[in-house]
Parts: structure tokens; C-alpha cells; sequence
């Protein structure tokens, strides 16, 4: 009879949290029913053969939905961090963060291929790091959806032990002991780990997902992001920004207000204004420097470390690609420490030699110091923050609360700035590491029907405009609007008589088209059904419908819908002599 019920209630969907030991009892009672059932029938032969069919049929059909891997319709959330990942699952209406293989509840966003030619992810893969520094890759967020010659790419080349190379297309790829990949590629080997994590503890598999970027990342970093969905087998359901997912997270049991979500982590900086009442989540403003995160404190600091060594030693320490990985993953652990204590030893045996034998490193470093040494980098959030203010249009006495998300949110003297920054103490009622992908976990209990309570309202955090004569950038969409939106505009043509239209559309806040993300370039020329419609599953970068003919254009119509942070259509009509 127990058996029976935990079968109703599966069926209902009513039991969402049944312990493992009862799944796996309940496969064996219908298993070992099975194969009684035969015996039975094969001895006794009490049973006509189309009936025997009929009864294994039935309890066939019963054992079904306890097989031991099910396909499940669950989505996920995950965090793709720059340093760490994290997933959560919905429990009913709470989102649960789920323990790695390892037993913690973040995993290191670090991928490796060993000297054997094995591909290790997460914790095996970070501990290796310091052996198998060119083979180690860490951090490749910061390089997903960008060109090898941007400038941010070259600046990384500098900080990182492994080498970053130029694709065929011209985007940044890695190499990791000869072998070559696309940060999509890197970015779905961790999204894979945190896809088993999920399927070990559901007992199902999971092929759906809400993934989390930063909210100032541009139309290719996120059609990247979900690239690395695509090839970890995930169908990226949503993807939803950072800050917006946290607060989510926050404002799940009823909270109301208008809060700032302060996000700074391993490689990327957001802000964001949102307001909460009534289940709706309607985000105001958002705002960030997506090359400024825990990265960046530990390159200063590792800058640091490198100076004092060649100052005491004479030694270039930048020369020794193995000294210089202890000396990175020393850093980061001074960093994390001086969060909670005033000073910390350095101390690093061994670190290097020369003629005269070998070397050790010991410093004592203080936070007065560390902090002196990232004041720059501190400072850099200001900016972003006054400026969401200002697009939302709130004042800092109107803020209610004030989240702090990531890491890197839990230095003090960051701590400091957004209390300066906004007036009053920040809130530390959610867990920075977690906070973002249980909120992505409650976007997936939306989607999938779960969560009916609560309704989110994004914004596009970058404009949407097309180039105009001059290299003007003209804008079509503004930043901070409200999608899914759709925006259309009337422009002339530059000359007379012109046979063809060339419509370059740009994503970004520079006034000149030049300086702005190129996001396609489209030719178009005489139609006689006047629309040429454009959707976004066939884009591609410099492809467009051509069709020529004899007359000119004097003007043309352009109109740009975007849903979900994705530019969907763009259309054109086009108005003839």
C-alpha cells in the first residue's frame, strides 16, 4: 500500500522532494513484481499468453516512470560565473542549491587538460593549476563573445599563464596544451558539470535551463552564452541578468521596495535599480564595467608580489610561468583572508632559483595596504552606480535596500563605497555566492509554471541603433527600456536616386557608429512586396537579401523588435521612386 501511494503522489507530482532510498526501493518493488510475475507465468502456465502480455504490459508501463535516469522537465538555474558556478533546482516554491560531486555548493569555473590528454573541470581541474599552468584555463568568461583585438583581450593576454589565440573568425579563443577552444566551448564543459551536479541529484535528466549573465553584457556575449547552453545539450530557456536573478532571489517571500543590487564579482561589476510591489519585479536601470571583478584585485596584487620579489631578489618572477601560478592562487588567498583579519603572510618556499641557490617569498601584507593597492579598481564602481540613478530616475533617499552580490562584495572597503555611495548600510540578507542562481531557478519555476505569483519586467541594457550618414550612431532603442519593446523610425537616404540601401545595426552608448558593437550589415535593394522582413534565426553577420532593379530609393522604413535581451526581427520597407 505504501508503494501504491508514493506511486499516486509521483504521478500527481505532489511528492517533489522523495528521498533517493524510497525512489530506488520503489524501483525495486516494481522490478522484482516484474519478474515474478514471469516466473509465475512460465511455471504454473496459469495464465494464457495474451494475457501474461496484458499483466508485464501493464507493469511495464507502471515501472516506467522509476527508471533509473527519466528524462525530467525541471529547469535549472545556473550561475556562470567567472571564478565560480553554482546551481540551484525549484523544491516545490523554494529554490535548493545544490552540492557539487565534491560536496560544496559553488564549483571553480576552471577547465583543464592534463598531461595525459584528460579533460578535467571544476575542483580536480583548479587543483592541478599550479603544475599544469598552460594547460589550465580560468576566468575564459571574460573573453566569451569577444574579438582577439579588442582591446580588453589584449589586456588579458598579459595577466593569464595560458595562451589566447585568434580564431578563423577573428573572435579570442585559448589554447590549452596545443589544443584550441572557443570560450563557448570552455563555458559548456562547466555548464556540463553543473548539468550532471543537477541530474545526480534529481535522479533525472535535465535538458532545460535558466542561465545568468552579467546585465551589461552585449548581444554577442549572450548569444555566446547560450552557444555553450546549446553544446553542453542544455535548451537555454531564458537568459537573465545577474543583479535581476538576485533580487528575484531576495523578494521571493513577499518583500516590497525599491532596492539596488550592488553585483561584483570574479571578472564582471553590475548594478541595478529595480522595484518590487506585488509579486512584480520591474528593473529601472542597469549599469556595470564588464572588465572589472575579483580578476582584476588579484592581477594588482599578483603586480604587487612580483615588484617586492624583484626588488628584494632581482628575480623577474613574470619569466617563471609556475612561480607566477603560486603567486596568483597566494594572492587570491590574501585577498579572501584580509576580509576577515587585518593582515596575512604570504609565504611561498621555494618559489624560484638562481645561481646562488633557491629562493623564498615572505611578505606581510596588511588591509590597509591591499586596500591602498585596489583603491583604483574600487573607486571604478562609483561611476556606474551614480549613472543607474540617474537612468532610473530614482534619488538615493527613495532606495530602500541596498544587496550585495558576489565575492567580491565581501572586502570591507567595498563595502564602505556602497555605503557611501548610497547612504545607508547594504543589506546582507543573501548569500552572494547563491543568491543569483537560486534566482534563476525561480525565473525556471515561472517559465515551467511553478511560480505564478511573480512577474519580471527587464530592461536592455545597451541601445539598439543603425549607422547614418556622417558615422553617426542613431538610436532606435534606448538603454534601459523596458522588453520586450519594438520601435520603428522614418530616414531618408543619403543621395538621390540610390538603387541599394546598406543598413549597418549597431549595439552600444558611443555616439560615433564606429566605436559601437557592430551587430550585423544588411544590403537592401528593390522589393515589389516593400517588406523585407529579417528574423533572428537566420542572422548572420554581413548576410542580407539583395534584390536589385531599375528604380531608385528616395527613403526607407526600419523597424527593431527585441524580446528577452535578443533582437528577434528587423524589418525594412523601402519607399520608391
Amino acid at each position: 500500500m505504501a508503494s501504491v501511494a508514493i506511486l499516486r503522489a509521483f504521478r500527481r507530482r505532489e511528492v517533489q522532494t522523495a528521498s533517493v532510498s524510497a525512489f530506488r526501493s520503489v524501483c525495486v518493488f516494481f522490478s522484482l513484481s516484474i519478474f515474478i510475475f514471469c516466473l509465475r507465468d512460465h511455471f504454473l502456465g496459469s495464465i494464457a499468453s495474451n494475457g501474461k502480455t496484458n499483466l508485464i504490459g501493464k507493469l511495464g508501463h507502471l515501472a516506467r516512470p522509476f527508471c533509473s535516469r527519466p528524462i525530467g522537465n525541471d529547469v535549472i538555474g545556473i550561475d556562470l560565473g567567472t571564478t565560480n558556478s553554482c546551481v540551484a533546482v525549484m523544491e516545490g516554491k523554494t529554490p535548493r542549491v545544490i552540492e557539487n560531486a565534491e560536496g560544496t555548493r559553488t564549483t571553480p569555473s576552471v577547465f583543464a587538460i592534463n598531461q595525459k590528454g584528460e579533460l578535467l573541470v571544476g575542483t580536480p581541474a583548479k587543483r592541478q593549476g599550479v603544475t599544469n599552468p598552460t594547460g589550465t584555463i580560468s576566468g575564459s568568461k571574460r573573453l566569451i563573445g569577444r574579438g582577439y583585438g579588442d582591446p580588453q583581450t589584449q589586456k588579458e593576454m598579459k595577466m593569464v599563464p595560458y595562451k589566447i589565440v585568434k580564431a578563423p573568425n577573428g573572435d579570442a579563443w585559448v589554447e590549452a596544451n596545443g589544443q584550441k577552444f572557443s570560450p563557448s566551448q570552455i563555458g559548456a564543459n562547466i555548464l556540463t558539470k553543473m548539468k550532471e551536479t543537477a541530474e545526480s541529484y534529481l535522479g533525472k535528466t535535465i535538458t532545460k535551463a535558466v542561465v545568468t549573465v552579467p546585465a551589461y553584457f552585449n548581444d554577442a556575449q549572450r548569444q555566446a552564452t547560450k552557444d555553450a547552453g546549446k553544446i553542453a545539450g542544455l535548451d537555454v530557456q531564458r537568459i537573465i541578468n545577474e543583479p535581476t536573478a538576485a533580487a528575484l532571489s531576495y523578494g521571493m517571500n513577499n518583500k516590497e521596495g525599491v532596492i539596488a543590487v550592488f553585483d561584483l564579482g570574479g571578472g564582471t561589476f553590475d548594478v541595478s535599480i529595480l522595484e518590487i510591489s506585488s509579486g512584480v519585479f520591474e528593473v529601472k536601470a542597469t549599469n556595470g564595467d564588464t572588465f572589472l571583478g575579483g580578476e582584476d584585485f588579484d592581477n594588482t596584487l599578483l603586480e604587487y608580489l612580483v615588484s617586492e620579489f624583484k626588488r628584494s631578489d632581482n628575480i623577474d618572477l613574470t619569466k617563471d610561468k609556475l612561480a607566477l601560478q603560486r603567486l596568483r592562487e597566494a594572492a587570491e588567498k590574501a585577498k579572501i583572508e584580509l576580509s576577515s583579519t587585518s593582515q596575512t603572510e604570504i609565504n611561498l618556499p621555494f618559489i624560484t632559483a638562481d645561481a646562488s641557490g633557491a629562493k623564498h617569498l615572505n611578505i606581510t601584507l596588511t588591509r590597509s595596504k591591499f586596500e591602498g593597492l585596489v583603491g583604483k579598481l574600487i573607486e571604478r564602481t562609483r561611476s556606474p552606480c551614480q549613472n543607474c540613478l540617474k537612468d532610473a530616475g530614482v534619488s538615493i533617499k527613495e532606495i530602500d535596500e541596498v544587496l550585495l552580490v558576489g565575492g567580491m562584495t565581501r572586502v570591507p572597503k567595498v563595502q564602505d563605497i556602497v555605503s557611501e555611495i548610497f547612504g545607508k548600510s547594504p543589506c546582507k540578507g543573501v548569500n552572494p555566492d547563491e543568491a543569483v542562481a537560486m534566482g534563476a531557478a525561480i525565473q525556471g519555476g515561472i517559465l515551467r509554471g511553478d511560480v505564478k505569483e511573480l512577474l519580471l519586467l527587464d530592461v536592455t541594457p545597451l541601445s539598439l541603433g543603425i549607422e547614418t550618414l556622417g558615422g553617426i550612431f542613431t538610436r532606435l532603442i534606448n538603454r534601459n527600456t523596458t522588453i520586450p519593446t519594438k520601435k520603428s523610425q522614418v530616414f531618408s537616404t543619403a543621395a538621390d536616386n540610390q538603387m541599394q540601401v546598406g543598413i549597418k545595426v549597431l549595439q552600444g552608448e558611443r555616439e560615433m557608429a564606429a566605436d559601437n558593437k557592430k551587430f550585423g550589415f544588411y544590403v537592401f535593394g528593390y522589393a515589389v512586396s516593400g517588406w523585407i522582413r529579417w528574423m533572428r534565426s537566420r542572422r548572420r553577420t554581413n548576410d542580407s537579401p539583395v534584390v536589385n532593379g531599375d528604380v531608385s530609393c528616395e527613403a526607407f522604413f526600419c523597424s527593431l523588435i527585441i524580446e528577452t535581451h535578443e533582437l528577434k526581427a528587423f524589418a525594412v520597407k523601402m519607399v520608391w521612386n
